[in-house]
């Protein structure tokens, strides 16, 4: 497990270490220049030309020690400070001065000619105005150049928080950052602007964020062997849970299928399909080792199965192509009057709950709910616009005023719970967008809470697999021939790999 920082963050572990640990911020500028210097050598092999492009602040420090490094190895390099002289900190101004005892002259304007390595040490983390003027034209034609383009820290003009670009930004190739991965560098579309992204370790750290909820954090696939439910040599089907799944109205199999299938992929005992009755035939096909019960579309009767299908149930999926006619609108009110279950809520579950507003009193962190962002939209009654610029601090509001679990879907995939901290999902690609996925999505989500998870555990780890099985799915088909089932499959093939590390 790894955190990720904000700016507000990341300034005050840099602050703990300086101000409480007394290691001056020369030591730290030197070891960021040096952790910059030996990734760009594992990088690259062409260093015959290099331009160093620095700001006032620290970031434009470290970029004045990268450039004294290279210099010192003989390496052509050319440095030229775009800031402002009276704007300068302390650090940078040191390093300024070393550069001029050692006789390499600061430029101030760009050359007209090409390099093979270009630095972006203009702005830092800490940026949060718009660029414009001078500095604009000055990312501008730094992008124009042609060579490889290194970012020191972050890419100037992108919010470390968002990932918004703030007016222009430089597009790297490679941003080497410290100590932790920042936000903005993570969130589209500062991560099309961040290339490979190397953390490189420089001293910083911070034991408080161990308890910090107001924090990110990812997981790797290592974690996903050591937090995924145990299997043990005397169990049986029983054992792993008996999940209901809600799905599938007339013609809408499909979604039925792909949820019940990933709940067995990812270890659930026993899996139940409630749905429409002309899916049986198919489901019976394709998924035999599933239960089925079914009602018909144009029932007038009260849905007497339903109550009795909740009550076997250990969990229960709902909502994947339930539709949104009257019968499925009767069927959602049922549900959330009884359910008693830990409960998977997507798809149409959702589009039918927001339009229920005085249902939401039945929900409680037994539910994880899994929107993209138009459902989202729905839910709050934000814009999905005021998502993408707000998504933490909506999430976060809506999960404490509910005490519910949810998984917010979008490129990158946030999970939040009532008093936990926010999972952020860095695993996954654009093959998986695709018909199906979310269905496949909900399915592994419910498959390991029916082994005894909490659901937000189950949802953390539900998303994290769900976005290897789509990693691994683009491996063996392709950007863009992965299909729902190829997702599941993934996850199954991920899940069988972490057991024999």
């Amino acid at each position: 497990m790894k955190y990720i920082l904000n700016a507000q963050q990341m300034k005050e572990a840099d602050g703990r270490m300086i101000h409480e640990m007394g290691v001056p911020s020369l030591v730290l500028m030197e070891r960021a220049a040096l952790q910059c210097v030996s990734t760009m050598k594992e990088e690259l092999t062409d260093f015959s030309s290099v331009l160093v492009v620095c700001g006032s602040g620290n970031n434009g420090g470290d970029g004045f020690a990268i450039a004294r490094m290279l210099y010192e190895e003989q390496i052509p390099v050319d440095v030229v400070f775009v800031g402002r002289m009276e704007s300068r900190s302390e650090e940078t101004k040191t390093q300024m001065q070393i550069l001029e005892n050692l006789g390499l002259t600061i430029g101030n304007e760009l050359p007209e000619k090409e390099y093979r390595v270009i630095i972006d040490a203009v702005f830092g983390i800490g940026l949060c105005r718009k660029i414009e003027g001078r500095y604009k034209e000055v990312i501008e034609r730094m992008n124009r150049y042609q060579g490889y383009k290194v970012a020191v820290d972050i890419a100037s003009g992108i919010s470390a928080d968002t990932g918004e670009m703030l007016g222009c930004a430089f597009k790297a190739d490679l941003t080497v950052t410290f100590a932790y991965a920042k936000a903005g560098q993570l969130f589209h579309p500062g991560y099309e602007y961040t290339g490979k992204l190397a953390v490189r370790p420089i001293g910083i750290w911070n034991p408080a964020f161990d308890t910090e909820k107001e924090i990110y954090y990812m997981l790797e696939p290592a974690d996903l062997k050591e937090y995924m439910p145990k299997r043990t040599a005397n169990s049986n089907k029983g054992t792993y849970g008996k999940v209901l799944v809600i799905a599938g109205s007339k013609g809408m199999s499909g979604a039925a299928y792909l949820a019940a299938k990933a709940a067995y992929i990812a270890g659930a005992g026993l899996v139940r399909i409630y749905t429409e009755e002309s899916n049986r035939q198919i489901l019976q096909m394709l998924l035999p080792e599933a239960i089925l019960t079914t009602y018909q579309e144009k029932t007038e009767e009260p849905l007497e199965e339903l109550q009795n299908a909740m009550e076997w149930a250990d969990v229960i999926c709902i909502g994947c192509g339930l539709g949104r006619s009257d019968l499925s609108v009767k069927l959602m009110k049922t549900f959330l009057k009884k359910n008693q279950r830990p409960c998977v809520m997507d798809a149409d579950g959702l589009n039918i709950l927001s339009t229920l507003p005085e249902y939401y009193e039945y929900l409680d962190e037994r539910y994880i709910l899994t929107p993209h962002m138009k459902e989202m939209s729905r839910l709050t009654g934000n814009t999905v616009q005021e998502l993408k610029e707000h998504r933490a601090e909506i999430l976060k509001k809506f999960v404490e005023k509910y005490q519910v679990n949810v998984a917010l879907k979008d490129s990158r995939t946030l999970v939040a719970g009532p008093k936990m901290p926010v999972f952020f999902n860095t695993s996954g690609n654009a093959a998986m967008a695709k018909a199906g996925a979310g269905d496949a999505l909900a399915g592994l989500i419910t498959g390991i809470l029916a082994q005894g998870t909490n659901s937000y555990v189950a949802g953390v780890l539900g998303v994290f697999l769900h976005g290897m099985g789509g990693d691994e799915a683009r491996d063996m088909y392709g950007k863009y021939s992965v299909m729902a089932q190829d997702i599941i499959t993934g996850a199954g093939n991920v899940l069988k790999r972490i057991e024999e590390w």
